[in-house]
Formats: structure tokens, sequence, C-alpha cells
């Protein structure tokens, strides 16, 4: 029972200091070599397997450090990096502003605001799928959905309610969750979002709609003459916008990936590096015709490398650094206590994955990020599932999905915050008219993930 006040005590100052904006990674990583310092003086056993030991308990906790790195480093942070990369190529050759415009087009033909409302929200969805970053598409969503909302009658609220909740959760085998969850399940990428994501996705896409056609307008109702007033964003006169064509290239990587996968039966293999770097190369092409400049379109490369550093810093970091403290977890017995006390309360697979859930949720809305909670607490999800006599996705999948909930309800999540500054409107009130929305989604989130696994959990091992 030490080891779960220890583990509880770390645990919840780690969540104060996160509350006071504390960077994750560095808290994380000094939480978890608190908790395997305090795991040597409770005599909880090697750290390491006697192979990979430096031959002092003491210096383990480096080695463990090290391991981290070295798993992490060589495929999965190669290929969030990679991803990352390409996001940033594409924004800089303006093919995420092609795409998103292309996809607004057809509003032009449309009369109704409510329905005006609804297409926006459901282009928002198919668009987060090819941008997987949500402050990167909240912006770009500024630039081009927030006008027309406006212009067509939508509150300036009710307008950065739906961008806000243009990427309520993961979904898509190019998002980091995702690409962490599937490789910590052992799985593809590709097989865990068509596989799994979509079928508990998609409803909660649908309820989050629902919800918005209802609730904004109630919002506006409610709030008349208190809301923000709209501010015109004006694009960059100087900004020249590349071809249409160009809409096509944020959406090869996906294609490519789906296309030479076992799902459709390819003798090709094609992982989310390979085609990330052909993507890459294709659009290389497409610059040097319209530039016709090789100096600007190797020099634009750079970039890619940038964008590449960044999911370095910001993502990939945080991923070793979550490893390391539930490692720390782990090694004080934390888990496993945890594991005991629920098979001694009778807490069955069901009222597991709602708790896991509701924790989930919770870190989310504190940390205002759903990787930074997702990140925290992936690598125990194998050992749960194995408690559970489940295969891991069953407990990675829930974990995934719900820890971008509590984002979308926080006044602090940075693409939120962007939005609602850019708007002029105050954080704490969009956060309010998402909340509905994202309950709703929950509640559709749980009931698709009991029918389509938790009740038959034969299922997970597709």
């Amino acid at each position: 029972m030490l080891e779960l006040c220890l583990a509880a005590a770390v645990t919840t100052g780690v969540g104060y200091v996160l509350v006071k904006r504390y960077k994750p990674q560095g808290v994380l990583i000094v939480a978890g070599i608190l908790l395997m310092a305090a795991a040597i003086v409770l005599g909880k056993g090697p750290l390491v397997p006697a192979k990979q030991s430096t031959g002092f308990l003491w210096f383990d906790i480096f080695a463990v450090m090290k391991i981290e790195f070295a798993g992490t480093l060589p495929f999965l942070g190669l290929t969030i990096m990679t991803i990352g990369g390409f996001v940033r190529y594409m924004e800089k050759c303006g093919a995420n502003e092609a795409l998103v415009e292309l996809a607004m087009r057809p509003l032009k033909y449309v009369r109704s605001p409510l329905l005006i409302l609804m297409l926006c929200y459901f282009i928002s969805q198919i668009v987060t799928l090819f941008v997987p970053s949500h402050a990167g598409i909240g912006l770009l969503l500024m630039l081009t959905m927030y006008p027309v909302l406006i212009r067509t009658g939508s509150s300036v609220l009710t307008a950065l309610a739906i961008i806000a909740t243009s990427k309520f959760t993961d979904l898509g085998p190019i998002s980091s969750n995702a690409v962490l969850a599937a490789h910590t399940a052992g799985m593809d990428p590709t097989i865990y979002f068509v596989k799994y994501q979509a079928f508990v996705g998609v409803p909660a896409i649908l309820a989050v709609g629902i919800a918005h056609y209802f609730v904004q307008p109630w919002w506006d109702k409610r709030e008349k003459g208190t809301s923000a007033e709209a501010k015109s964003l004006a694009k960059d006169p100087d900004r020249a916008m590349p071809p249409a064509i160009y809409a096509i290239l944020p959406t090869l990587p996906l294609v490519l990936v789906i296309a030479f996968s076992p799902l459709v039966g390819s003798r090709i293999k094609m992982d989310a590096i390979v085609a990330v770097l052909i993507c890459t190369t294709i659009t290389m092409a497409f610059e040097l015709v319209r530039l016709r400049d090789t100096r600007a379109v190797t020099d634009n490369l750079m970039v890619f490398f940038d964008g590449m550093g960044k999911q370095f810093t910001i993502v990939v970091s945080l991923i070793v650094a979550s490893q390391i403290f539930g490692m720390g977890l782990m090694r004080i017995g934390a888990v496993d206590t945890l594991i005991t006390k629920a098979q001694s309360a009778g807490l069955g697979l069901t009222a597991m994955v709602v708790a896991i859930s509701a924790i989930m949720i919770a870190c989310s809305f504190v940390m205002g990020s759903g990787n930074a909670s997702f990140f925290s607490f992936a690598s125990l999800a194998p050992r749960i599932a194995a408690y559970l006599n489940v295969a891991p996705v069953i407990i990675l999948l829930p974990m995934e999905i719900t820890s971008g909930f509590g984002r979308c309800m926080s006044p602090i999540t940075p693409a939120i915050v962007a939005i609602a500054g850019i708007a002029g409107a105050s954080p704490i009130q969009v956060a309010k008219r998402c909340v509905i929305p994202v309950l709703a989604a929950i509640v559709a989130n749980m009931i698709a993930t009991y029918y389509f696994f938790l009740s038959n959990p034969g299922l997970a091992k597709w």
C-alpha cells in the first residue's frame, strides 16, 4: 500500500505543476526518476534486465532512460517526426490552405445558415484527417471557414465552437496519438484506424454535429447581446495561393498507406515514413514546376527538417518523458497494486474502461492537451490489458479517443486560446460552447465502444 501512496503523491504533484503551466517533459522525467529511486529504496528489485544493467542500481535509473530513448526513436519517433515535417512543408507551400479552400467551395451554393454550419463542421472533420494538428487546423479554418460562417449569419462564438471541435479527438493513421496507440498495440496504424478508430469515431463525430445543430442556436438566444462582435479577418494580400491541384498533396500519404496496406491485400509494404518521403518528393516536383527555381525548391525543403525537429522537441520528447514516468509507476509496483485492488473490487472490463476514460478526459482538461494525457498513460495499457485478458488495443482505443475530448472543453487548450484571440473572444466562452457537444461525443463513444468491442472482446483479435 505504501507504493500506491507514494505513486499517488508523485502523480498529484505532477498534476499540480502541470496546472501551473510547467513544461510536461521535465516534470514527467523528474517524477519518473523519483518513483524509480523510491523503488530502489523499497527493494522492489532490479530496474532493468541483467544484460542491460550498468552494474550499479542507482545508475540503472539512467539506463532505463537510455532504453526508452533507444526504443522510441528508431521507428515510432521517426514516424511522428516525418509526419510533422510533411505537415510543416504542406503549410509552407500552401497545400493545406488549398485543400481547405477546395473543401469550402460547395458552401457558396447553400443558403441556409444552419445547413452551412453543419456542412462546415463535417468538412472540418474530413480535412483534419490530413492535418493532424489541433492548433494548426484551427488557425487554418480561421482564415477560410470562419469568414464564411460569420457572413452567413453565425455568431462569433458559434463559429469558434465549430472550429474548436474540428479536431475534438485524434482520428486517422497520421495522428501522433493514433501512431503511438497502434505502436503500443503492436499493429499497423492503418489497421488501427480502419478496424478500430472508425467504429467509435464516426458515432462520436455524428453526435457532436447533431449537438451543435441544437445547442449553438440555444446558446445564441441565451447570450443575445453578450457575445463577442465579429472581427474581419483578411488574408495576407502578398501571399500567392498555389494552384488548386495542390489540394491533393496533403491527402497523398493517407491514400498511399491505405492503398498499400494489408487491408487491400497489397504485396507492397508501405509504412507512413516511406509514404511521407514519396509525397515530399512529389511535392518538390510540383514546386519546381510552379516556381521554376531550383534553389528556392531545395531551400524550402529545410522546412521539412525544421518540422521534424519541432516534432522531436514537442512530441517525441513528451512520449519518452511519459514512458519514463510510466516506467517509474510500474517499477514501484503501483500498477500491479492498482490491478490487484481492481480485481478484489470485482471491476470488470467495462468498468475499467469507463474509469480509464474518465481519467483521460480529466487529465486532458487539466493539461489542455490530448497528447500529454495519452502519452503519460499509454505505456500502462498493455499491463492493464493483460490483467483483463484482452488485447492491448481494447484498452488503448478508449484511452486514445477520449484523450482528445477533455482538451476541447478546456479554456487553456492552445488551439482554443489561439482562435479565441484572433476573434477577440474569451477562451472560457468558447470552451463553454463546446461542453455539451463533447459530452454527447463521450456518450456516443462509450456506447459504440461497448457495442463493438467490450460486449465481445474477441473482436479485438480481428
